[in-house]
């Protein structure tokens, strides 16, 4: 079983009192170590780019505006590293911050009361949490999002429930799923929800149906702008979607090229290695492949286990997507030799990929419903994409041999003797590379 190392946190407040307040706190964990610093937008971005840390710890309010650079910051970072935990420290209790912070889906995220942090080990615990993918949210916040102050307790036990529903960020459709009516209900009844608390409250109680207000009006935009698809779909994906005005179900035929990793012997390393060590193994796999993937123009399609899909060429057209997909997979390669590299120092056991490439054509789609969306490709080139992934060993891309024809520029490939694949008749040809060199006899 691998031993339990230490999780990195980079630390961010425009306070130097709080951060080594904070810091003070962190050294006192053995699994936990700070490895920098920032007091600004700025700073925090470039810092923690530099630093890959597992965990950002922030303030919200920083240089050079004071409003949320520290939630826009830590998010601009986890859009290039997807396993990032972020804890937001606050002296802010307003729900508002917190549906800020959430908006976009609260796996990995905590929100946190500066002035209860130092209660107990809370701030390890939360940094524990998001580094493995969950979600922490203070109690004092929780109860001003799910119980928010009302007029002489007049609002029935249903009007109760919806604004727990509303408070909780459900879309308005999940609502009406929930409720077993139509959207519009549901919109007809949280609009008479609020008159009925502007009505009831007092001068003193504004501001909590201010707050009421916000939470209102976040649901309300996200369902007309679409953005629970942000939520849902690849990144950049939602936004053309929209563009393009398609519709769930609508399927477009193009041609592209697919890329399947997968980590070989992944099962047997997964016995023998403690769980919270192999989640963030996965994090810091997924984040690194993620890199490899957009940086050179695919989408991610799926993380699936151990397992990663990406399409290059949908929903943006690419001409070169053959290119751009056996470069990114030389980055997948390298990049995890990388990562490799930072745990041969810790004492974890090293991924080894195995990758498949396939060129042709496939149908996209935007598939599901109203509570689960997906956006998709589908057909015998992904289908032939998982099958050449598993003819390659460890550090080997297995390509097919449309991709080696559509490549503008030809690599040092090995050719495969054709053969059967599952769900075809005829053998398959294919390419690997790098080419294994025979053994020298002597």
């Amino acid at each position: 079983m691998g031993a339990i190392t230490a999780i990195s946190v980079f630390l961010a407040d425009d306070n130097l009192i709080v951060r080594e307040g904070v810091k003070a706190l962190l050294d006192l964990e053995d699994d936990l170590v700070v490895v920098g610093a920032a007091d600004d937008y700025d700073s925090l971005v470039a810092g923690a780019e530099a630093a890959e840390p597992h965990v950002i710890v922030t303030d919200i309010r920083m240089p050079p505006t004071f409003r949320r650079e520290g939630i826009d910051a830590a998010k601009v970072v986890r859009k290039r590293h997807p396993g990032l935990g972020v804890v937001v420290l606050s002296q802010y209790d307003d729900p508002e911050y917190a549906v800020s912070l959430l908006a976009e889906g609260a796996a990995g995220y905590a929100y946190l009361l500066k002035d209860r942090v130092g209660e107990g080990d809370q701030l390890a615990r939360a940094i524990r949490e998001v580094a493995s993918g969950g979600s922490v949210l203070d109690p004092t916040i929780v109860e001003a999002l799910t119980q928010p102050v009302t007029a002489d307790g007049a609002l029935t036990p249903d009007e109760e429930a919806l604004l727990t529903h509303v408070a909780e960020g459900r879309p308005i459709k999940a609502i009406a799923v929930a409720e077993q009516t139509t959207p519009a209900d549901i919109a007809t009844r949280i609009e008479k929800l609020f008159v009925t608390l502007a009505e009831g409250l007092s001068a003193g109680d504004i501001g909590s149906l201010d707050r009421l207000k916000a939470l209102h009006q976040a649901i309300v935009d996200r369902e007309e702008q679409g953005q629970s698809l942000s939520r849902l779909l690849p990144g950049g994906v939602a936004d053309l979607m929209r563009a393009q005005g398609r519709r769930v179900g609508e399927s477009e035929e193009c041609e592209v090229t697919v890329v399947m990793s997968d980590i070989r012997a992944y099962s047997t390393i997964a016995e023998r290695t403690d769980p919270s060590v192999l989640a963030r193994q996965l994090n810091e796999h997924r984040a690194a492949m993620n890199r490899a993937i957009v940086d050179h123009g695919g989408t991610v399609m799926q993380f699936v286990g151990d397992a990663v899909m990406a399409v290059f060429g949908a929903p943006v057209a690419l001409a070169d997507h053959a290119d751009r997909a056996v470069v990114a997979a030389r980055k997948m390669h390298a990049a995890q030799d990388e990562v490799n590299m930072r745990w041969e120092v810790e004492g974890l056991e090293p991924f080894g990929l195995g990758i498949g490439v396939s060129t042709g054509t496939v149908a996209a789609a935007i598939l599901g419903s109203d509570e689960r969306l997906e956006y998709s490709v589908v057909g015998d080139t992904v289908n032939l994409t998982q099958r050449l992934q598993q003819w390659a060993d460890p550090g080997e891309t297995v390509l097919s041999d449309p991709t080696m024809h559509a490549l503008s520029t030809p690599v040092a490939a090995e050719a495969l003797e054709p053969a059967q694949v599952k769900g075809r008749q005829a053998p398959v040809a294919a390419h690997r590379f790098p080419p294994r060199v025979a053994p020298v006899v002597a």
